[in-house]
Formats: C-alpha cells, structure tokens, sequence
C-alpha cells in the first residue's frame, strides 16, 4: 500500500464523522450561516441597498431578498467584473467563472477566497467517503483522469476569468498533482477532439484507477480507446475501479459505459456548478447525494409547481418534504443571493438530507399544461432498456411537435441509438406507457385525445456531437438539454 492510500484511511474517518455531526444538526447549521453571510456583506452595496443590518430572522431575510436569476442580478454583477469592489461580497473575487446563459449571453459567477474551499474540499470529501465506506484506497495510488477545461485563464479588469473546471484545476492538491492526468500542457489544448486524442496517447500506457468526466464526453474517451486498441477498458486498465460523473443523469449512459468498460466499476455521483458545490454521494450504492449543509452555502427551496410564481413559498432547509420537487436557490459566500440556480432537486432522504436532481427549471415540456421534466423522461427511458434489453442508448432529447403535417400533436424523442430496438413501434409504446406512469398531466392527454402517442426521431450516430461541434459546445463541461419546450435544439437534429 502506498503513502497516499495509508495515510487516506485516517483522515477519511475524520471527515465522515465531521460530516455526520453537521448532517445531525442540519437546521442550525444553515440558519448559522444565513446570519454570518449577511454580517458580513452588510457593508457591501448590495448589503446596504437591501437593508442587511436590519435582518434578524429567515423571515427578514425573504421579507429583505426577493429570489433572482442571473438577469436581475446582472447590474450589480456588471459593476463587480468591471472592478469595482465591495459590491455584492467585501473586497473583489478572486476569478470569475465563465459560463453560457440561454438567455444572458456570457455568464460570470464569483468565485471568492471564501468560496473557493467549497469547490476544491467538496471534491476530496466525496472521494474519501468512497474510501471511509468502501474501504478501498489503493486506487489512491495510481493515475487518475479528471476529463475537464482548459485551466488557460483570461484577465478581466484584474480579475481571473475562466471555465470553472479549468479554475479547479489550479487548485488540485500536491499529493494528487503527481498522479493526475492528462498533463497540463495536454489539459491547456482547447479543441476537444485534438484533446481527445492526446489523452488517448497519454493514458494507454498508464495504470489508470479513477476516471472523472460528464458521462457522455467519457464515452467518446471509451470509443477512442477503443477505436485505436480494439480493446475493452478493463483489458487497457486492469485496476481501473471507480468513475466520478456530475452534470448529467448517470442510468441513460450506464448500459454503454459499462460494456465499454467490460466490468462494472463503482461509481459517485457529484453535483457541482460554478455557483457552488452542492452534494456529493456520500455512500457507493446509496441513491441520493448528501446536501453540504456547512460549506458556505445557505440554501432555499421553493416547490416546483410555484417556481416563477409571484408571491412563491420558500423554504430552507427545516421545512422541506421527502418526495417533493423543488427549485435550488442558494446564498454563497461569493456574493449570490437567493440566486436561483436553475436546478430541480428532489428529497430522497431528509436526514440527513439527500438529494438527487430532477431537471432544470428551464428544461421542461409544458405546451399543454403537462410540465414534464427530466426526471420523468430519464426514468421512463431507463424503464424501456430494461424491457428491451438488446437496445441502447448514446443520447436523446425530447421536444413538443405542436404543428404536425398530420394528426395530433405529440411529444418527439430524437433519439440517437447504439444499438437500435428490433421493433421500434413497440419500444415507442412502452416508452409512451411509462411517461404515462409517470405524469398524470401527460397520461390525461394521452387518453383525452389531445396528445398522439409520443414519435421517435432514430438519428444517425454522430448526429448529437455533429450538433455539438457546430455549435462550439464539445467536450468539457458542456452538456445536452434533455428537453425543452421549443423545438429549437430539435429542428437543429432532424
């Protein structure tokens, strides 16, 4: 056993056992942190513009704070990238994280020398949870692969400025930096593709443990592997044990990313954004990511069916419901307040409280009233694989056709197959029956006759990175809506 993977075990019991004092006194903890955020951005202009020093209570905070996106928080984020301090945290933040908006252009997030541990610790926890509960550590010991951006950062008005992966990694620790791959000046290469392929060329000769990555930029990882050996990743790498995803729902991509591997392999779930890390998978094989409740984030919810509403209930911590959808808000130590995010999650536990994400507050499916999101699409799909075993999936999005040439309207699933069903119409019927299982709004269309059973586009393989290139979005952290309530990604695919 080598020294990282020693010295691993002790200090993973330490943070596991930290991390279930602060899960048992959840509630405290995040109104503590309500209050300390607030004192110390009273002094900012937006502390004083919005009366912090009068806030006492959850109540004075709401009453104090109206929920923003990124768009009504733009005035005083302008004036903070142009360089001015003490606008929404003291002083002014350390790097700017870039991001696309679909409807602000060019997003930038604060990142602040109080925020950044969030981003770099929360990382290191989920991986010494693994260690603490499964009790491996040797994987420590070898190389690990972190696909991500460019760390190339830009300077703007004296601030830092790039893709949150590429920020982390400036940050990744000492003990990791020796066995992390691909190198730097590999990870600095900004075309995807030539990326790819240098990655290729560097890994095939390592002792690969740990892979890192959004699912379906993994894949492609897999196939170039694949493509220059014709081997499985388990013959290429005999002690690769553990895949480390966020960013996307796993159980879509599971069936092709492990026959690629040839094996099954233990997986985390993460969930990180440039606004925070917020959960991780605290235990292998337990469904949900435990919230991280004292990391400097105070957290709200407010139930999906109100989201956007005026007047809207909102929640912390304390008052929330197992079962129920909500839409994440968060307060940072960087300077957001009540920011929403634009993330559904859902309760699978409350204590302590584990979360998964259902979908996006702006990827959804409403055209007649049926507010179908991701998680009801996502399941319905992992539903029919099971039915069908001998079908695969490489991606898919869904969109309404609310003007078809003929007939009813109807839901279309542009779906780019690996390996396609025998009979299709029959795979459209359970897939349509288990979206039915899953949204009574949908299932009365259906039967209402206002819906047509839902139709699948089969696409050409290829079709979703073809769209991806052109668009400039592939690779890295970038990922596929998976579904929208227009048909602009749509009439791009067919």
């Amino acid at each position: 056993m080598g020294l990282r993977a020693f010295l691993a075990r002790p200090f993973a019991a330490y943070i596991v056992g930290k991390y279930a004092k602060a899960a048992a006194n959840a509630e405290a903890i995040q109104l503590e942190w309500m209050q300390k955020l607030v004192a110390k951005a009273k002094g900012t202009q937006f502390g004083k513009d919005h009366n912090f020093a009068s806030i006492r209570s959850y109540d004075d905070f709401k009453a104090a704070v109206p929920i923003r996106e990124y768009e009504s928080l733009r005035p005083y984020i302008d004036r903070m990238v142009a360089g001015e301090p003490d606008v929404i945290w003291p002083g002014k933040p350390a790097y700017l994280a870039k991001t696309s908006g679909t409807t602000s252009g060019v997003k930038y997030i604060p990142l602040t020398a109080d925020s950044i541990p969030n981003h770099i610790n929360s990382a290191r926890d989920a991986l010494l949870h693994y260690v603490h509960h499964s009790g491996k550590a040797r994987f420590l010991d070898k190389k690990l692969i972190f696909l991500s951006g460019s760390p190339v950062l830009e300077e703007k008005n004296g601030i830092h400025v790039g893709r949150l992966s590429g920020i982390v990694n400036h940050h990744v620790y000492a003990f990791l930096r020796s066995n992390q791959m691909p190198t730097w000046e590999t990870n600095c290469i900004a075309d995807w593709e030539q990326k790819l392929d240098k990655i290729v060329e560097e890994t095939l000769p390592e002792d690969m443990s740990l892979i890192s990555g959004i699912p379906p930029w993994v894949q492609m990882y897999f196939d170039k592997l694949k493509e220059k050996t014709g081997k499985q990743i388990k013959d290429l790498f005999p002690n690769f044990q553990l895949f480390v995803y966020g960013g996307v729902n796993f159980e879509p991509y599971r069936r092709k990313l492990m026959e690629s591997i040839g094996k099954e392999v233990d997986s985390i779930e993460l969930f990180p954004a440039s606004e925070g890390f917020f959960a991780f998978q605290d235990k292998p094989k337990r469904n949900g990511m435990q919230l991280m409740v004292d990391s400097g984030i105070f957290f709200e919810f407010v139930p999906a069916d109100e989201y956007g509403k005026p007047n809207a209930t909102r929640l912390h911590l304390g008052q929330v419901e197992k079962d129920k959808v909500y839409a994440l808000v968060i307060t940072n130590n960087a300077g957001l307040w009540a920011y929403s995010i634009g993330d559904l999650v859902r309760f699978v536990e409350t204590k302590p409280h584990r979360v998964v994400v259902a979908g996006r507050t702006s990827h959804y499916i409403s055209a007649f009233g049926e507010h179908v999101i991701a998680e009801e699409v996502e399941k319905a799909m992992k539903l029919a694989l099971v039915q069908f075993p001998d079908t695969s999936v490489s991606e898919f999005t869904v969109a309404p056709q609310v003007t078809p040439a003929d007939g009813l309207p109807y839901h279309e699933w542009l779906i780019e197959f690996e390996k396609p069903p025998a009979n299709l119409p029959a795979f459209e019927r359970a897939l349509d029956g288990y979206m039915q299982a899953q949204n009574i709004y949908y299932k009365d269309l259906i039967v209402g006759s206002i819906l047509e059973q839902l139709h699948i586009q089969s696409l050409p393989k290829g079709a979703f990175a073809t769209m991806m290139r052109k668009e400039g979005k592939l690779g890295g952290q970038n990922k596929v809506p998976r579904l929208s309530n227009d048909r602009t990604l749509a009439d791009k695919l067919s």
